[in-house]
Formats: C-alpha cells, sequence, structure tokens
C-alpha cells in the first residue's frame, strides 16, 4: 500500500487538535524545525538507530522527517490522528513511497513489525493522560522487531523557570509570535498558547499537553518491556545534563 493513507482500527476517541486551519500554516509557523542545521541531525541519527530496517512514525503529520529518510532509502509508514496533516504530506513529491494509516498513536495497529519507532518533537506530549502514553509504549513495543528501538524527542519541563505563585511562561516572543505556556503543576499538565500576529490582528491557536519527565519515561518503557539504551541532550549526542532543556531518548526490545 505504498503512497496511500487507509483508515485504522483502534479503542477510544482522541481528539485531534491539527485541523485544516493548523495544517495549512504548519511548515510556515515551524519553519524553523525544517532549516537542514537542525533536521539533518534528526535523520542522521534516526537512520543509524533503524539499521537500514523498516521504520514507524508516530504523528508523522506533513512529513518533516519522513520524507528525508524515504529518500535515503529506509522503508517509512506513518501513524497520525489528523487528515488535514497527511493531505498536506501527500502533496509533496516523494511521497507516494510512504503509507500512512490514520488513528491515535496510543492504540492503532498497521499489522506489520519494525526495526524503529520514533516520537519527534514533544509529540509523545499530546496524549494528555498517562494511561495514554503508557499506551503509547506497549503499542510501540508490539510493532517492534526483536532488538527494535523507539526514539522519543521531547523537552525537559521547565518548572524550575517558573516562578512560586505564577502559572504562565513565555517561551517565545518574536514579532510575528506570541508564545506562552500556562501549566497545571498539580495535574503534570500545560496548555500552550500560541498569538499568531499579522496584518489583520492576531490568531489564537491554544493546545493542551501532559509534560513527562525522562525517568517516567523509563518506567513506561520498563512496563512496555522495553529498556533505555541510550539518552543524549540532543540529536548530535550532546551528554545529557541536569541543565539539558529536551532529550533524545533510545529505548529497545529484548533481543530474540
Amino acid at each position: 500500500m505504498a503512497g496511500r493513507s487507509r483508515s485504522w482500527q483502534g479503542a477510544g476517541v482522541a481528539q485531534n487538535h491539527f485541523d485544516e486551519a493548523v495544517a495549512a500554516r504548519y511548515d510556515l509557523t515551524e519553519a524553523d524545525m525544517f532549516a537542514p542545521a537542525v533536521l539533518a541531525p534528526a535523520v542522521d541519527f534516526l537512520t543509524k538507530q533503524a539499521g537500514g530496517g523498516p521504520v514507524l512514525e508516530l504523528g508523522i503529520g506533513t512529513g518533516r522527517v519522513a520524507l528525508p529518510l524515504s529518500q535515503r532509502g529506509i522503508q517509512v509508514h506513518g501513524i497520525d490522528l489528523s487528515p488535514a496533516m497527511v493531505d498536506r504530506l501527500r502533496a509533496k513529491p516523494g511521497s507516494d513511497a510512504i503509507e500512512v494509516t490514520l488513528g491515535d498513536i496510543s492504540t492503532t495497529r498497521v499489522g506489520r513489525a519494525f526495526r524503529l519507532a520514533y516520537l519527534v518533537f514533544n509529540t509523545i506530549m499530546n496524549l494528555t493522560s498517562q494511561d495514554e502514553q503508557v499506551a503509547c509504549f506497549r503499542n510501540v513495543a508490539d510493532h517492534l522487531e526483536p532488538g527494535g528501538r523507539f526514539v522519543i524527542e521531547v523537552g525537559v519541563p521547565q518548572l524550575q523557570r517558573l516562578p512560586p505563585g505564577e502559572t504562565v511562561r513565555a517561551f517565545e516572543v518574536t514579532a510575528s509570535h506570541l508564545g506562552f505556556d500556562e501549566y497545571d503543576v498539580s495535574r503534570q499538565r500545560l496548555v500552550s498558547h500560541h498569538y499568531l500576529l499579522h496584518d489583520q490582528g492576531a490568531d489564537l491557536r491554544s493546545f493542551p499537553f501532559r509534560y513527562v519527565w525522562p525517568a517516567e519515561l523509563d518506567l513506561m518503557a520498563r512496563l512496555a518491556g522495553m529498556s533505555l539504551r541510550e539518552r543524549w541532550g540532543g540529536w548530535r549526542r550532546e551528554p545529557f545534563t541536569s541543565d539539558s532543556t529536551g532529550h533524545v531518548s533510545v529505548w529497545e526490545v529484548p533481543a530474540a
């Protein structure tokens, strides 16, 4: 089914926050993430982890990572909840080599095994409950070959930057974009508010997340039968330290 999209069989109903309005602007608003200096190290890292085997991207979106991986000869299958985002992927050259299944990344099954699965750009936090995040790890483990690996790129919660008694932190302030994270520490949740400024005024888009700690992810992996193989402060294998604002972690299922 290369180059086609199909629906999914899964339990539960997830909420799609990446509608047509978001999808239409996504590549523009996230243009920095498409820059070669940002994207190439991620593709290099994932290529090495895949070892030539097929890979599964959870939250494939418009194909920012999947397309360059596919261009390196790696067979890529994606899962995504948003038909609008996948439509943008399908409009790009080379997308006919990529199969996509529409569905929730925590429950959707694609009926085959992979050498590597990956979740990038904080997508694990789009699952807004611990149960959903645990289910995602189990779903990934069920899709991996013996010895297969699971890679996540995600930020480290910046609660140390949140003054006592305050709940909102600005993470980007530019002439065209105001970004604020609103924290609910007691529930381990945040809402990311984006004000997109233009000549006619401003558009507001808000996205709910559940932030998650590295040690919590390691426990989720253990519950799914995986163990931590390596953790870095970024795609270039920078050391992960107490000052790291994000991490790239690799878990592995046991070899046969």
